[in-house]
This record gives C-alpha cells, structure tokens and sequence, in this order.
C-alpha cells in the first residue's frame, strides 16, 4: 500500500537519509559529504512558508521524495519541484509514476495549475518525466554565475 504525506521538519532526519541514498549513487553521483551544507540545503526546502514536501510511503516506510515550493506566477500557481526521487532500489517498478500521480491529485486540491521542474536531458530521469506528462519549455534556458566567474 503507497501512500502520500507532506512532510516538515519533523521529518528532516528521515528525509537526508532517503535523499543521501539517492544522490550520491549512480547517476548522480552529489558529494554531500558536508553535514552542514546537507542540512542546509534540505531545510532551505522544506522550512520555508511556501514550501511543500511530500513523501510517498510503502507499508508506512519512506521511498520517495518530491522537496519544493509554492510559487504565485502570473500565469498561476506552480509546485517547483526542486528535487524529486525514489528509493533506489524501487526504481522501475512504477512507483515513482505512482507518486506523480499521487502529486498531481495533492496539488489539484491547493488549486496548483501547474507543476515546474528542471531536470539535465541526458540523466534517466528527463525520460521519465516525459513519460509523466511533462514537456519542454520551448526558449526556456538555465544560467549559471558564481561570483569568480570573469564578465
């Protein structure tokens, strides 16, 4: 049995571990080795007003994440979703279908109009995500600056 809960800070330990899990295993690959900046980034997630984080849940057991925001744009209200995954190990089986389906419906209920997420074309998961309905935004362009970077 899945099921999906919206998670808080509560949750934070539970959730670095899931999230541990999956990022720092093939194909991303993330150093997450600092705790503070771990725990920094996933609180940047789930402790603003604005923010919505679900869990999806089997036989009460955390596997799968979906860490992101509320956001009122002119042309509506979108769930960012800033970071999405499913417990390794579960991957291919139609959970993480499952949990976008589950998304779609929670949000439906927040009067969300759409649901926003950035994603690089050649991991595994652009596949997935256009399997689940989403599509590119035709012109839309991410950019990059750090501070050192010569203009």
């Amino acid at each position: 049995m899945t099921e999906i809960r919206r998670l808080g800070a509560d949750d934070i330990d539970i959730i670095k571990e899931l999230f541990i899990s999956v990022f720092t295993s093939e194909p991303w690959f993330d150093d997450w080795s600092d705790p503070v900046q771990l725990n920094s980034y996933i609180l940047d997630l789930i402790g603003n007003n604005n923010s919505l984080s679900l869990g999806l849940y089997e036989h009460n057991v955390l596997v799968g994440l979906a860490l992101g925001y509320i956001m009122h744009w002119f042309a509506g209200t979108e769930y960012y979703i800033h970071e999405f995954c499913v417990k390794t190990e579960k991957q291919g089986k139609g959970l993480g279908s499952e949990f976008m389906r589950l998304i779609d419906e929670y949000v439906r209920g927040l009067d969300v109009d759409h649901i926003f997420l950035q994603t690089d074309r050649s991991l595994p998961a652009f596949d997935f995500y256009v399997k689940n309905g989403f599509r590119e935004l035709e012109g839309h362009v991410s950019l990059v600056r750090r501070p050192d970077d010569k203009q």
